[in-house]
Protein backbone atom coordinates (compact mmCIF):
# COMPACT_ATOMS: atom_id res chain seq x y z
CA UNK A 1 0.00 0.00 0.00
CA UNK A 2 2.88 2.27 0.67
CA UNK A 3 4.48 1.62 -1.86
CA UNK A 4 1.88 2.23 -4.45
CA UNK A 5 1.00 5.53 -2.48
CA UNK A 6 4.74 6.69 -3.25
CA UNK A 7 4.49 5.35 -7.34
CA UNK A 8 1.55 7.82 -7.64
CA UNK A 9 2.78 10.93 -5.53
CA UNK A 10 6.19 10.32 -7.86
CA UNK A 11 3.70 10.22 -10.94
CA UNK A 12 2.23 13.51 -10.30
CA UNK A 13 5.64 15.26 -9.44
CA UNK A 14 6.91 14.56 -12.51
CA UNK A 15 3.29 15.42 -14.23
CA UNK A 16 3.57 18.96 -12.04
CA UNK A 17 7.62 19.34 -13.03
CA UNK A 18 6.92 18.55 -16.99
CA UNK A 19 3.99 21.49 -16.88
CA UNK A 20 6.33 24.02 -15.29
CA UNK A 21 9.16 22.84 -17.73
CA UNK A 22 6.38 23.50 -21.04
CA UNK A 23 5.44 27.02 -19.08
CA UNK A 24 8.83 27.85 -18.91
CA UNK A 25 9.80 26.87 -22.43
CA UNK A 26 7.19 28.48 -23.56
CA UNK A 27 7.86 31.29 -21.84
CA UNK A 28 11.43 31.42 -23.66
CA UNK A 29 9.91 30.88 -26.89
CA UNK A 30 7.42 34.33 -26.72
CA UNK A 31 10.33 36.44 -25.32
CA UNK A 32 8.39 36.40 -21.72
CA UNK A 33 11.22 36.60 -18.55
CA UNK A 34 10.65 33.45 -17.19
CA UNK A 35 10.50 33.36 -13.07
CA UNK A 36 10.18 30.36 -10.98
CA UNK A 37 10.41 30.29 -7.69
CA UNK A 38 9.81 27.92 -4.48
CA UNK A 39 7.11 28.95 -1.43
CA UNK A 40 7.44 27.49 1.86
CA UNK A 41 5.07 27.71 4.92
CA UNK A 42 6.09 29.32 8.20
CA UNK A 43 8.29 26.96 11.08
CA UNK A 44 5.58 25.96 13.81
CA UNK A 45 5.04 28.39 16.62
CA UNK A 46 2.32 27.83 19.39
CA UNK A 47 1.15 30.30 21.96
CA UNK A 48 0.68 29.13 24.76
CA UNK A 49 1.25 29.84 28.12
CA UNK A 50 4.86 29.20 29.55
CA UNK A 51 5.12 26.59 32.68
CA UNK A 52 7.00 28.72 35.95
CA UNK A 53 10.79 28.34 35.97
CA UNK A 54 13.24 26.41 38.63
CA UNK A 55 15.89 28.11 37.10
CA UNK A 56 16.06 31.32 39.96
CA UNK A 57 15.76 28.98 42.71
CA UNK A 58 18.01 26.27 41.19
CA UNK A 59 20.57 29.39 40.77
CA UNK A 60 20.47 30.96 44.26
CA UNK A 61 20.53 27.37 46.19
CA UNK A 62 23.24 25.27 44.21
CA UNK A 63 25.96 26.78 45.86
CA UNK A 64 24.87 25.13 48.91
CA UNK A 65 23.97 21.72 47.90
CA UNK A 66 27.04 19.11 48.14
CA UNK A 67 28.02 16.07 47.04
CA UNK A 68 29.57 13.66 50.43
CA UNK A 69 32.08 10.68 49.79
CA UNK A 70 32.97 8.32 52.68
CA UNK A 71 35.89 6.39 52.98
CA UNK A 72 36.37 3.77 54.94
CA UNK A 73 39.96 2.27 56.40
CA UNK A 74 39.95 -1.92 54.82
CA UNK A 75 42.61 -3.75 56.46
CA UNK A 76 43.68 -5.74 53.08
CA UNK A 77 44.03 -9.63 53.55
CA UNK A 78 46.85 -11.92 52.21
CA UNK A 79 45.41 -14.03 49.67
CA UNK A 80 45.78 -18.04 50.95
CA UNK A 81 48.21 -18.84 47.63
CA UNK A 82 49.55 -15.72 46.42
CA UNK A 83 51.19 -17.99 43.48
CA UNK A 84 48.95 -19.04 40.46
CA UNK A 85 50.05 -22.55 41.00
CA UNK A 86 51.69 -22.34 37.29
CA UNK A 87 54.59 -24.41 37.96
CA UNK A 88 52.61 -27.37 39.45
CA UNK A 89 52.74 -30.35 36.99
CA UNK A 90 55.85 -29.28 35.47
CA UNK A 91 57.96 -31.17 38.64
CA UNK A 92 58.57 -34.01 36.63
CA UNK A 93 60.87 -31.97 34.02
CA UNK A 94 64.32 -32.01 33.86
CA UNK A 95 66.27 -29.04 36.32
CA UNK A 96 67.59 -28.15 33.73
CA UNK A 97 64.66 -27.57 31.39
CA UNK A 98 63.27 -23.65 30.18
CA UNK A 99 60.57 -24.40 31.62
CA UNK A 100 60.82 -25.77 34.64
CA UNK A 101 63.87 -22.80 35.57
CA UNK A 102 61.19 -20.16 34.32
CA UNK A 103 58.24 -21.34 36.56
CA UNK A 104 60.51 -21.64 39.66
CA UNK A 105 61.98 -18.03 39.37
CA UNK A 106 58.28 -17.62 39.39
CA UNK A 107 57.11 -19.01 42.11
CA UNK A 108 60.05 -17.14 44.09
CA UNK A 109 58.77 -13.68 43.14
CA UNK A 110 55.48 -14.22 43.97
CA UNK A 111 56.38 -15.42 47.27
CA UNK A 112 58.66 -12.59 47.94
CA UNK A 113 55.36 -9.83 47.13
CA UNK A 114 53.45 -12.49 49.27
CA UNK A 115 56.16 -11.89 52.35
CA UNK A 116 56.07 -8.10 51.76
CA UNK A 117 52.06 -7.64 51.56
CA UNK A 118 51.68 -9.73 55.13
CA UNK A 119 54.46 -7.13 56.41
CA UNK A 120 52.19 -4.47 55.68
CA UNK A 121 49.59 -5.82 56.73
CA UNK A 122 50.95 -6.64 59.59
CA UNK A 123 52.00 -2.79 60.00
CA UNK A 124 48.60 -1.53 59.43
CA UNK A 125 47.04 -3.73 62.02
CA UNK A 126 49.51 -2.27 64.60
CA UNK A 127 48.71 1.04 63.97
CA UNK A 128 45.65 0.64 63.67
CA UNK A 129 45.36 2.18 60.27
CA UNK A 130 44.19 0.41 56.57
CA UNK A 131 43.93 1.42 53.09
CA UNK A 132 41.19 4.52 53.20
CA UNK A 133 38.72 3.37 50.52
CA UNK A 134 35.53 4.96 48.86
CA UNK A 135 32.04 2.83 50.30
CA UNK A 136 29.58 5.26 50.05
CA UNK A 137 28.27 8.81 48.09
CA UNK A 138 25.76 10.74 49.14
CA UNK A 139 24.79 14.25 49.44
CA UNK A 140 24.07 17.28 52.11
CA UNK A 141 24.10 20.89 52.27
CA UNK A 142 24.91 23.72 54.13
CA UNK A 143 22.93 25.19 57.34
CA UNK A 144 25.05 27.76 58.07
CA UNK A 145 28.06 29.87 56.87
CA UNK A 146 30.68 28.79 59.25
CA UNK A 147 30.82 25.01 57.22
CA UNK A 148 28.00 23.08 59.23
CA UNK A 149 26.64 20.27 56.96
CA UNK A 150 23.42 17.85 57.26
CA UNK A 151 22.78 14.71 55.24
CA UNK A 152 21.70 11.12 56.30
CA UNK A 153 23.08 8.68 58.90
CA UNK A 154 23.21 6.41 56.52
CA UNK A 155 25.20 7.67 54.73
CA UNK A 156 28.00 8.65 56.56
CA UNK A 157 27.73 5.55 59.60
CA UNK A 158 30.27 3.21 58.14
CA UNK A 159 32.86 6.00 57.05
CA UNK A 160 36.11 6.77 58.26
CA UNK A 161 36.96 10.12 56.64
CA UNK A 162 34.68 12.09 54.62
CA UNK A 163 34.97 14.72 51.97
CA UNK A 164 32.46 17.33 50.80
CA UNK A 165 32.50 18.26 46.78
CA UNK A 166 31.26 21.88 46.22
CA UNK A 167 29.14 22.65 43.26
CA UNK A 168 32.45 24.19 41.40
CA UNK A 169 34.15 20.91 42.27
CA UNK A 170 35.89 22.06 45.64
CA UNK A 171 36.47 19.27 47.62
CA UNK A 172 37.05 19.81 51.20
CA UNK A 173 37.67 17.20 54.06
CA UNK A 174 35.12 17.17 56.95
CA UNK A 175 34.59 15.87 60.47
CA UNK A 176 31.48 14.16 61.65
CA UNK A 177 29.79 16.05 64.51
CA UNK A 178 26.74 13.89 65.06
CA UNK A 179 24.90 11.60 64.10
CA UNK A 180 21.17 10.18 65.37
CA UNK A 181 20.16 6.40 63.87
CA UNK A 182 16.34 7.32 64.54
CA UNK A 183 15.54 9.81 62.01
CA UNK A 184 18.49 9.05 59.71
CA UNK A 185 19.97 12.50 60.33
CA UNK A 186 23.65 13.40 60.84
CA UNK A 187 25.97 16.90 60.64
CA UNK A 188 29.38 17.22 59.47
CA UNK A 189 31.57 19.91 59.55
CA UNK A 190 34.53 21.63 57.43
CA UNK A 191 36.71 24.08 58.31
CA UNK A 192 36.13 27.50 56.49
CA UNK A 193 39.33 28.79 56.54
CA UNK A 194 38.14 32.65 56.36
CA UNK A 195 35.43 31.59 53.88
CA UNK A 196 31.50 31.87 54.25
CA UNK A 197 29.81 29.25 52.52
CA UNK A 198 26.13 30.13 50.72
CA UNK A 199 23.51 27.95 53.30
CA UNK A 200 19.88 27.44 53.34
CA UNK A 201 17.41 27.57 55.80
CA UNK A 202 14.30 25.22 56.59
CA UNK A 203 10.85 26.01 55.56
CA UNK A 204 7.57 25.40 57.98
CA UNK A 205 6.41 22.03 55.92
CA UNK A 206 3.41 22.12 58.09
CA UNK A 207 2.19 24.32 55.22
CA UNK A 208 3.08 22.11 52.59
CA UNK A 209 0.21 21.08 50.78
CA UNK A 210 -0.08 17.99 48.40
CA UNK A 211 0.28 19.50 45.20
CA UNK A 212 3.15 22.16 46.03
CA UNK A 213 6.31 21.92 43.36
CA UNK A 214 9.06 21.25 45.44
CA UNK A 215 12.67 21.05 43.61
CA UNK A 216 15.14 18.00 44.34
CA UNK A 217 19.26 18.70 44.44
CA UNK A 218 21.29 16.50 44.90
CA UNK A 219 24.48 14.01 43.62
CA UNK A 220 22.64 10.72 42.07
CA UNK A 221 24.78 7.87 41.35
CA UNK A 222 27.61 10.10 42.09
CA UNK A 223 27.11 12.28 39.00
CA UNK A 224 27.27 15.30 40.55
CA UNK A 225 24.76 18.48 40.86
CA UNK A 226 21.86 17.48 39.82
CA UNK A 227 18.06 19.27 39.66
CA UNK A 228 14.81 17.31 39.21
CA UNK A 229 11.73 18.75 40.20
CA UNK A 230 7.74 16.98 40.90
CA UNK A 231 5.37 18.12 43.72
CA UNK A 232 4.49 17.25 47.10
CA UNK A 233 2.47 13.65 46.26
CA UNK A 234 1.19 12.93 50.17
CA UNK A 235 2.16 13.53 53.77
CA UNK A 236 2.42 11.83 56.76
CA UNK A 237 3.95 8.63 55.52
CA UNK A 238 4.98 5.61 57.28
CA UNK A 239 7.34 3.51 55.95
CA UNK A 240 7.99 1.15 58.81
CA UNK A 241 11.67 2.51 59.50
CA UNK A 242 11.43 3.67 62.53
CA UNK A 243 9.05 5.01 65.82
CA UNK A 244 9.22 8.58 64.36
CA UNK A 245 8.11 7.74 60.53
CA UNK A 246 6.08 10.83 59.35
CA UNK A 247 7.79 11.01 55.70
CA UNK A 248 7.03 13.64 53.14
CA UNK A 249 6.19 11.80 50.01
CA UNK A 250 7.17 13.34 46.30
CA UNK A 251 7.51 12.14 43.17
CA UNK A 252 10.11 14.22 42.35
CA UNK A 253 12.99 11.65 40.83
CA UNK A 254 15.45 10.84 43.30
CA UNK A 255 17.97 7.87 43.20
CA UNK A 256 21.22 6.48 45.01
CA UNK A 257 23.08 9.02 45.74
CA UNK A 258 20.71 11.83 46.45
CA UNK A 259 20.33 10.40 50.27
CA UNK A 260 20.84 13.36 52.39
CA UNK A 261 20.04 16.05 49.36
CA UNK A 262 17.42 18.63 50.12
CA UNK A 263 14.05 18.93 48.60
CA UNK A 264 12.72 22.97 48.38
CA UNK A 265 10.00 24.99 47.71
CA UNK A 266 9.91 27.61 45.47
CA UNK A 267 11.36 30.06 48.15
CA UNK A 268 14.67 28.01 47.70
CA UNK A 269 13.98 26.60 51.53
CA UNK A 270 14.47 22.86 52.42
CA UNK A 271 10.99 21.06 52.96
CA UNK A 272 12.64 17.89 53.85
CA UNK A 273 15.41 16.11 53.50
CA UNK A 274 15.68 13.12 51.31
CA UNK A 275 16.17 9.83 52.56
CA UNK A 276 14.36 6.51 50.99
CA UNK A 277 12.72 5.60 47.60
CA UNK A 278 10.56 3.05 46.92
CA UNK A 279 11.68 1.20 43.87
CA UNK A 280 11.76 -2.84 42.99
CA UNK A 281 14.76 -1.70 40.32
CA UNK A 282 17.03 0.58 42.17
CA UNK A 283 16.11 3.09 40.32
CA UNK A 284 13.14 6.47 40.35
CA UNK A 285 9.79 4.98 40.29
CA UNK A 286 8.32 8.46 40.88
CA UNK A 287 7.97 7.86 45.05
CA UNK A 288 10.50 9.35 46.89
CA UNK A 289 10.10 9.70 50.86
CA UNK A 290 11.94 13.28 52.62
CA UNK A 291 12.17 13.54 56.35
CA UNK A 292 10.11 16.95 57.15
CA UNK A 293 11.86 20.57 58.24
CA UNK A 294 10.14 20.50 61.36
CA UNK A 295 11.75 16.96 62.80
CA UNK A 296 15.10 17.71 60.79
CA UNK A 297 15.63 20.90 62.49
CA UNK A 298 15.47 20.41 65.93
CA UNK A 299 17.72 16.69 65.39
CA UNK A 300 20.16 18.94 63.45
CA UNK A 301 19.97 21.64 66.48
CA UNK A 302 21.22 19.04 68.98
CA UNK A 303 23.90 17.63 67.01
CA UNK A 304 25.56 20.66 66.05
CA UNK A 305 24.86 21.93 69.95
CA UNK A 306 26.09 18.54 71.70
CA UNK A 307 26.74 15.85 68.78
CA UNK A 308 23.85 13.99 70.13
CA UNK A 309 20.15 14.06 70.72
CA UNK A 310 18.13 14.12 73.96
CA UNK A 311 14.61 12.70 73.73
CA UNK A 312 11.75 12.53 76.80
CA UNK A 313 11.26 8.60 77.37
CA UNK A 314 8.27 7.32 78.19
CA UNK A 315 9.35 3.34 78.40
CA UNK A 316 5.84 1.70 77.65
CA UNK A 317 5.74 -0.90 74.68
CA UNK A 318 2.80 0.07 72.56
CA UNK A 319 0.71 -0.82 69.71
CA UNK A 320 -2.38 0.69 67.54
CA UNK A 321 -5.75 0.40 68.95
CA UNK A 322 -7.72 -1.62 65.73
CA UNK A 323 -11.93 -0.99 66.27
CA UNK A 324 -12.21 -4.30 67.38
CA UNK A 325 -9.87 -3.35 70.50
CA UNK A 326 -11.74 -0.02 70.68
CA UNK A 327 -15.11 -2.12 70.66
CA UNK A 328 -13.50 -4.77 73.66
CA UNK A 329 -12.21 -1.81 75.96
CA UNK A 330 -15.39 0.13 75.85
CA UNK A 331 -13.86 3.29 73.99
CA UNK A 332 -15.67 5.05 71.18
CA UNK A 333 -13.22 5.66 68.75
CA UNK A 334 -10.57 3.41 67.35
CA UNK A 335 -7.66 6.03 68.95
CA UNK A 336 -4.37 6.39 71.32
CA UNK A 337 -1.88 4.06 72.13
CA UNK A 338 -2.68 0.63 74.02
CA UNK A 339 -0.15 -0.12 76.01
CA UNK A 340 1.28 -3.48 75.73
CA UNK A 341 3.53 -3.14 78.71
CA UNK A 342 5.97 -0.80 80.63
CA UNK A 343 9.48 -1.68 80.75
CA UNK A 344 11.05 -2.55 84.61
CA UNK A 345 11.66 0.72 86.25
CA UNK A 346 10.75 2.95 83.16
CA UNK A 347 9.32 6.33 83.92
CA UNK A 348 6.21 5.20 82.74
CA UNK A 349 5.92 1.61 85.20
CA UNK A 350 6.79 4.70 88.19
CA UNK A 351 4.11 6.42 87.55
CA UNK A 352 1.42 3.39 87.51
CA UNK A 353 0.48 2.66 83.59
CA UNK A 354 -0.29 -0.33 83.49
CA UNK A 355 -0.69 -2.89 80.69
CA UNK A 356 -3.74 -3.07 78.88
CA UNK A 357 -4.04 0.67 79.61
CA UNK A 358 -5.05 3.14 76.17
CA UNK A 359 -2.82 6.31 76.23
CA UNK A 360 -5.76 8.84 75.45
CA UNK A 361 -3.89 12.78 75.61
CA UNK A 362 -0.50 13.90 76.09
CA UNK A 363 -0.92 17.22 78.23
CA UNK A 364 -4.78 17.44 76.84
CA UNK A 365 -3.74 16.82 73.43
CA UNK A 366 -5.42 14.04 71.77
CA UNK A 367 -3.10 11.20 70.80
CA UNK A 368 -3.97 9.76 66.99
CA UNK A 369 -1.61 6.53 67.27
CA UNK A 370 1.31 4.89 69.17
CA UNK A 371 3.31 7.12 66.53
CA UNK A 372 1.78 10.57 67.67
CA UNK A 373 2.69 9.70 71.16
CA UNK A 374 6.20 8.80 70.47
CA UNK A 375 6.83 11.82 68.40
CA UNK A 376 5.49 13.86 71.04
CA UNK A 377 7.25 12.27 74.31
CA UNK A 378 10.30 12.06 71.70
CA UNK A 379 10.05 15.89 71.22
CA UNK A 380 10.26 16.23 74.78
CA UNK A 381 12.88 17.36 77.46
CA UNK A 382 14.45 14.46 79.56
CA UNK A 383 12.73 15.36 83.60
CA UNK A 384 9.87 17.28 81.67
CA UNK A 385 6.60 16.78 83.78
CA UNK A 386 3.52 15.65 81.27
CA UNK A 387 -0.19 14.61 82.03
CA UNK A 388 -0.76 11.41 80.30
CA UNK A 389 -4.46 10.49 80.11
CA UNK A 390 -5.51 6.77 80.27
CA UNK A 391 -8.50 4.58 79.26
CA UNK A 392 -8.38 1.57 82.13
CA UNK A 393 -10.95 -0.37 83.35
CA UNK A 394 -13.87 1.80 80.95
CA UNK A 395 -13.33 4.91 82.64
CA UNK A 396 -11.05 8.04 81.84
CA UNK A 397 -8.00 8.49 84.58
CA UNK A 398 -4.92 10.20 84.52
CA UNK A 399 -1.10 9.92 85.87
CA UNK A 400 1.87 12.77 86.11
CA UNK A 401 4.95 11.33 84.56
CA UNK A 402 8.95 12.45 84.24
CA UNK A 403 9.91 11.56 81.89
CA UNK A 404 13.04 10.32 81.12
CA UNK A 405 15.97 10.20 78.81
CA UNK A 406 15.49 7.50 75.89
CA UNK A 407 18.70 5.45 76.56
CA UNK A 408 20.75 4.05 73.47
CA UNK A 409 19.87 0.55 73.56
CA UNK A 410 16.19 -0.20 74.28
CA UNK A 411 15.70 -3.81 74.69
CA UNK A 412 13.69 -4.55 77.37
CA UNK A 413 15.02 -6.81 80.35
CA UNK A 414 13.23 -10.36 79.90
CA UNK A 415 12.26 -11.80 83.57
CA UNK A 416 13.40 -15.10 83.71
CA UNK A 417 12.04 -15.61 87.20
CA UNK A 418 10.39 -19.42 86.74
CA UNK A 419 7.73 -20.72 89.23
CA UNK A 420 6.57 -24.20 89.25
CA UNK A 421 3.69 -25.53 87.13
CA UNK A 422 0.59 -25.27 88.18
CA UNK A 423 -2.56 -28.10 87.52
CA UNK A 424 -4.74 -27.05 84.70
CA UNK A 425 -8.20 -26.21 86.41
CA UNK A 426 -11.73 -27.33 85.49
CA UNK A 427 -12.70 -24.87 82.60
CA UNK A 428 -15.24 -23.70 80.05
CA UNK A 429 -14.55 -26.11 77.03
CA UNK A 430 -17.35 -24.21 75.31
CA UNK A 431 -16.00 -20.81 75.88
CA UNK A 432 -12.57 -22.17 74.36
CA UNK A 433 -14.29 -23.87 71.48
CA UNK A 434 -15.84 -20.62 70.00
CA UNK A 435 -12.43 -18.90 70.34
CA UNK A 436 -11.10 -21.53 68.33
CA UNK A 437 -8.70 -22.30 70.63
CA UNK A 438 -7.26 -25.25 73.11
CA UNK A 439 -5.20 -24.24 76.03
CA UNK A 440 -2.71 -26.39 78.63
CA UNK A 441 -0.28 -25.37 81.11
CA UNK A 442 2.47 -22.62 80.30
CA UNK A 443 6.13 -23.65 80.83
CA UNK A 444 6.79 -20.83 83.37
CA UNK A 445 3.33 -21.00 85.16
CA UNK A 446 2.61 -17.69 83.44
CA UNK A 447 -0.86 -17.26 81.35
CA UNK A 448 -1.74 -20.33 79.57
CA UNK A 449 -0.26 -21.96 76.71
CA UNK A 450 -1.88 -22.21 73.14
CA UNK A 451 -1.55 -26.02 71.91
CA UNK A 452 -4.13 -25.60 69.27
CA UNK A 453 -6.24 -23.32 66.74
CA UNK A 454 -8.67 -24.29 64.83
CA UNK A 455 -7.42 -22.75 60.95
CA UNK A 456 -11.05 -21.58 60.35
CA UNK A 457 -11.50 -19.23 63.30
CA UNK A 458 -11.18 -15.92 64.10
CA UNK A 459 -8.13 -16.49 66.30
CA UNK A 460 -6.31 -17.85 63.32
CA UNK A 461 -7.49 -14.51 61.10
CA UNK A 462 -5.83 -12.55 64.37
CA UNK A 463 -2.36 -14.58 63.58
CA UNK A 464 -2.73 -16.09 66.61
CA UNK A 465 -0.52 -19.62 66.55
CA UNK A 466 0.22 -22.90 68.45
CA UNK A 467 2.91 -22.25 71.24
CA UNK A 468 1.95 -18.84 71.92
CA UNK A 469 0.86 -17.59 75.16
CA UNK A 470 -2.07 -15.88 76.46
CA UNK A 471 -1.52 -13.87 79.60
CA UNK A 472 -4.41 -12.34 80.49
CA UNK A 473 -7.83 -11.34 79.16
CA UNK A 474 -9.34 -7.87 79.39
CA UNK A 475 -6.57 -6.77 81.35
CA UNK A 476 -7.49 -9.22 83.76
CA UNK A 477 -4.16 -11.61 84.56
CA UNK A 478 -5.15 -15.47 84.46
CA UNK A 479 -3.61 -18.54 84.69
CA UNK A 480 -5.86 -21.63 83.89
CA UNK A 481 -8.94 -21.88 81.07
CA UNK A 482 -11.25 -21.76 83.85
CA UNK A 483 -10.04 -17.90 84.03
CA UNK A 484 -10.80 -17.08 80.35
CA UNK A 485 -14.04 -18.67 80.69
CA UNK A 486 -14.75 -16.55 83.43
CA UNK A 487 -13.58 -12.96 82.27
CA UNK A 488 -15.09 -13.79 78.97
CA UNK A 489 -18.64 -14.53 81.01
CA UNK A 490 -18.73 -11.10 82.48
CA UNK A 491 -17.80 -9.42 79.48
CA UNK A 492 -20.92 -10.57 78.18
CA UNK A 493 -22.76 -9.33 81.14
CA UNK A 494 -21.22 -6.12 80.32
CA UNK A 495 -22.54 -6.50 77.34
CA UNK A 496 -19.32 -7.02 75.18
CA UNK A 497 -18.93 -8.55 71.77
CA UNK A 498 -15.35 -8.77 72.11
CA UNK A 499 -12.81 -9.22 74.56
CA UNK A 500 -9.00 -8.37 74.72
CA UNK A 501 -6.47 -11.01 74.61
CA UNK A 502 -2.93 -10.26 75.44
CA UNK A 503 -0.51 -12.93 73.39
CA UNK A 504 2.96 -13.36 73.93
CA UNK A 505 5.05 -15.04 71.89
CA UNK A 506 8.92 -15.28 70.92
CA UNK A 507 8.24 -11.59 69.37
CA UNK A 508 6.93 -9.97 72.40
CA UNK A 509 3.85 -9.17 73.65
CA UNK A 510 0.71 -8.00 71.72
CA UNK A 511 -2.76 -7.48 71.71
CA UNK A 512 -5.61 -8.96 69.96
CA UNK A 513 -9.22 -8.22 70.20
CA UNK A 514 -11.71 -11.70 69.76
CA UNK A 515 -15.42 -11.99 68.98
CA UNK A 516 -17.32 -13.87 71.93
CA UNK A 517 -20.62 -15.94 71.66
CA UNK A 518 -23.05 -13.34 73.10
CA UNK A 519 -25.59 -16.33 73.00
Amino acid sequence: MFRNIKNTLSRSTAMKASVVAGLAVAALATGIPAVVSNSYADAVNVQAPQVPSFANVVDAVSPAVVSVRVESRINPVADEDDSFGLGRGFDDLPDDHPLKKFFKQFEQQQQGRGQQKGQNQQKNSEDGKGRLRPVAQGSGFFVSEDGYIVTNNHVVSDGAAFVVVLNDGTELDAKLVGKDSRTDLAVLKVDPKGKKFTYVGWADDTKVRVGDWVVAVGNPFGLGGTVTAGIVSARGRDIHSGPYDDYIQIDAPVNKGNSGGPTFNLNGQVVGINTAIFSQSGGSVGIAFAIPATTAKDVVTDLIKTGTVSRGWLGVQIQPVSKDIAESLGLSDASGALVVSPQDGSPGQKAGIKNGDVVTAVNGEPVKDPRDLARRIGAMQPGAKVEVSLWRDGKPQSVTVELGSLPADQNQASNDDSQPNQPQQPSSEKALADLGMTVGPSDDGKGVAITAVDPDSDAADKGIKEGEKITSVNNQQISNAGDIAKVIEQAKKDGRTRALFQIQSDDGSRFVALPINAG
